[in-house]
């Protein structure tokens, strides 16, 4: 029998086409695909029919949103996270008319994925924390195929994707006057803190280079910054900035990791330069009596990084994963869907510091096979390959054969998550 038509509603998306080729290939399949254009960069980034612009108030967004829901048949909600606050709205909004919230971010493991998961994201994700839920539904899955390549990505196609949204929602923002950005910072200011990070990027990477080298004996924990405007670090952990984050870290570390030891910080690639962070970080070392034992990286392969590190603090970082791939133990400060008992440290951080985990590596494999397969499409943002993997793979997994029965199981989403409690 046919699967009946659906209509899918598309929200803010991952800068550049990745929505708009979405939307064209469900349409190919018999959907309907809508989008509700909130400032001038939405606009740019979907060229083809079926938008609306919303030039309202964030206070009549839930009626407004209610209004289309309901008028044009939604039956799919498609938004790019889930804690924007246009998002969140939507997202209570779809789920009192009964409508399906698919929601995108970042892949959970890095590179080459994409996370696609029903109902909310990160903190939100209502996937449980038990081990044997875990290792149960991974009894039935196929061992994870080795990828031979990894998928092409530029920094170059970032720049461009996000330049040309920012200058986009900067240039109609007569268009949506009450709309104002998730962000703390305006793109302006980001696009003046890019400019002087750029100008210095030779310079912070030879420095880095030095700081590298003198790493080349000695015993180390990785710490890798997050980004201030990160939902992650600003509603799915307890610290709500990242410096708070780095304090905590530098103070527990002085007082309990062992004297030979040292810690690595490492700056993410993504943050615009707002922040002193290098000399924040040196200022709290000297604060607490470690400055000859913490390093500071503002440019290098993270992975490099982790490789050679004893293990890794984050608050919910996906550097998390990426070190549980090799093996390294990892210790979680906030929420992250990767926090499960025997894949992290179970202990305090101040244990951390002596008596780090290693991540159960039977426990973590199971983990990471469900987790693709429920939750993780191939394929990257940044590049014509690796955007048409992920358009066929999200295709597949949101109307496929028996998609809402064979892979959208989860939670309900009022179950808790704790440990034990996980169902089917």
């Amino acid at each position: 029998m046919a699967a009946q038509p659906r209509t899918f509603l598309f929200l803010q998306g991952p800068h550049g086409p990745y929505f708009s080729m979405l939307a064209d290939a469900l349409r190919a399949r018999g959907h309907a695909a809508l989008r509700i254009n909130i400032n001038g960069g939405d606009k740019i980034d979907w060229p083809g029919p079926g938008a609306t612009d919303y030039r309202g108030t964030f206070r009549g967004w839930p009626l407004f949103f209610d209004d289309f829901i309901v008028n044009h048949g939604v039956t799919d909600l498609i938004l790019f996270g889930d804690c924007r606050p246009y998002h969140a709205s939507a997202h209570k909004m779809a789920r009192l008319r009964g409508i399906r919230v698919h929601v995108v971010e970042e892949g959970y493991i890095r590179p080459d994925f994409l996370t696609l998961q029903k109902d909310g994201v990160n903190g939100n994700s209502t996937l449980p924390l038990d081990p044997r839920w875990y290792r149960e539904r991974a009894r039935d899955l196929p061992p994870e195929e080795e990828q031979d390549r990894a998928i092409p990505s530029t920094f170059r196609r970032r720049a461009q994707h996000t330049m040309r949204n920012g200058l986009s929602g900067a240039l109609m923002r007569p268009l949506f006057p009450f709309y104002r950005t998730h962000r703390p910072h305006s793109f302006a200011l980001e696009s003046v803190g890019w400019f002087n990070k750029l100008l210095w990027r030779q310079a912070d990477r030879r420095k880095a280079a030095g700081n590298w080298e003198e790493l080349r004996d000695r015993p180390y924990f990785t710490l890798p910054l997050q980004l201030n405007s990160d939902y992650q670090i600003r509603i799915h952990s307890p610290f709500g900035d990242m410096r708070a984050a780095l304090r905590f870290v530098l103070k527990s570390f002085a007082r309990y990791a062992p004297e030979k030891v040292a810690l690595v910080v490492k700056r993410h690639p993504l943050d615009p330069g707002l922040v002193g962070w290098e000399r924040l970080t040196r200022k709290l070392a000297k604060q607490y009596g470690v400055a000859d034992r913490v390093i500071y990286l503002a440019d290098w392969d993270i992975a490099k990084v982790v490789q050679r590190s004893l293990g890794v603090v984050t608050v919910n970082s996906t550097v998390g994963t990426l070190a549980l791939n090799t093996g390294k133990p990892v210790m979680v400060l906030g929420h992250a869907v990767y926090k499960v008992p025997g894949v992290v440290h179970e202990g305090t951080l101040d244990e951390f510091w002596k008596r780090p985990q290693a991540p159960d590596r039977e426990l973590y494999s199971a983990f990471r096979r469900v987790l693709i397969d429920r939750c993780l499409i191939r394929g990257g943002l940044l590049s014509d390959e690796g955007l048409r993997m992920l358009v066929d793979h999200a295709v597949e997994r949101l109307v496929g054969e028996d998609a809402a029965d064979s892979r959208l199981l989860y939670l309900p989403a009022a179950q808790d998550r704790r440990i034990g409690g996980g169902g089917g």
